[in-house]
């Protein structure tokens, strides 16, 4: 992976293929990772660009004083596309990655062409279902506690828990496995890891204030939603398609949240179809 330091730390990014750009956000205590089965079949005719962001599952600690907030880290996605120079960015967000999405639409930021939202953290949902309260409730601990709580996820018995990761991917264990190994032999990735949870704790109408504003995106706009997500409402995505005036909504059968893991040719397919609709 590349590496480049920006205003809150350094972070590492995939950058593979040529062709249209499409940018790609993982979700909380994920990695960039989660997209790799897509990147495989989307990366032969486009340039895709995942970044590990500072979500908790990140190698490098970002610096003391960076915004670890989630308004904060969308501002770090858009220091990461303005210093890669990407243009007419396709930026598809999945989990926690589609809620920055939403914040970038929101402040209309003018390298996104267009974006495609999969099952995300939207409106009331945030932090989004059990899953999310749990892991917010878990940020109120001092960093080494929550250390503790986090060691239990090597257990595959309890990742696969309603609470923890088992409500959001069908397919994904050895994925969530890899994701909870920096916050566990990292002092540094844990400190920041609290500090995010707490700011996440402190803003939950954050996305509601956002949705006012996503009507203005008129820009093209794919909603792709798993129609058995247990976190993240299909009703959820239905509304986020009705409200975008580009907006279309395709839903995904036999998957959780996390559809790059559970159905991730199928993703690769509509993302595909979506891009390649769009006048060059």
């Amino acid at each position: 992976m590349k590496e480049i330091e920006l205003s809150g730390g350094t972070i590492a990014y995939e950058d593979t293929g040529d062709g249209p750009v499409l940018v790609l956000l993982h979700g909380l205590m994920m990695d960039a990772s989660l997209w790799d089965e897509p990147i495989a079949d989307l990366s032969l005719d486009h340039r895709c660009v995942a970044p590990t962001l500072p979500l908790g599952a990140h190698r490098h600690a970002m610096r003391p004083d960076a915004d670890l907030s989630l308004p904060g880290i969308a501002r770090l996605v858009a220091e990461f596309l303005d210093r890669l120079d990407l243009r007419d960015v396709t930026l598809v967000g999945n989990d926690t990655g589609g809620a920055l999405v939403q914040l970038l639409m929101a402040d209309g930021n003018a390298r996104v062409g267009r974006v495609v939202l999969v099952s995300c953290d939207a409106f009331d949902n945030f932090p989004p279902g059990l899953t999310g309260k749990t892991l917010v409730l878990t940020g109120k601990l001092p960093p080494w506690m929550f250390g503790l709580f986090m060691r239990q996820m090597r257990l595959r018995v309890l990742r696969r828990l309603p609470i923890t990761f088992g409500w959001l991917t069908k397919r994904g264990d050895a994925a969530t496995a890899r994701w909870t190994k920096p916050v566990m032999r990292q002092p540094e990735i844990r400190r920041d890891a609290v500090r995010i949870l707490r700011a996440a704790a402190a803003d939950t109408s954050l996305l509601l204030a956002a949705a006012e504003r996503l009507p203005v995106f008129d820009d093209p706009a794919l909603v792709v939603w798993a129609s058995e997500d247990r976190v993240m409402p299909p009703e959820h995505g239905r509304r986020l398609a009705g409200l975008l005036p580009q907006g279309r909504l395709v839903e995904v059968e036999d998957s959780y949240t996390l559809i790059p893991l559970d159905q991730p040719s199928r993703l690769a397919r509509i993302i595909r179809e979506f891009t390649h609709a769009m006048p060059v």
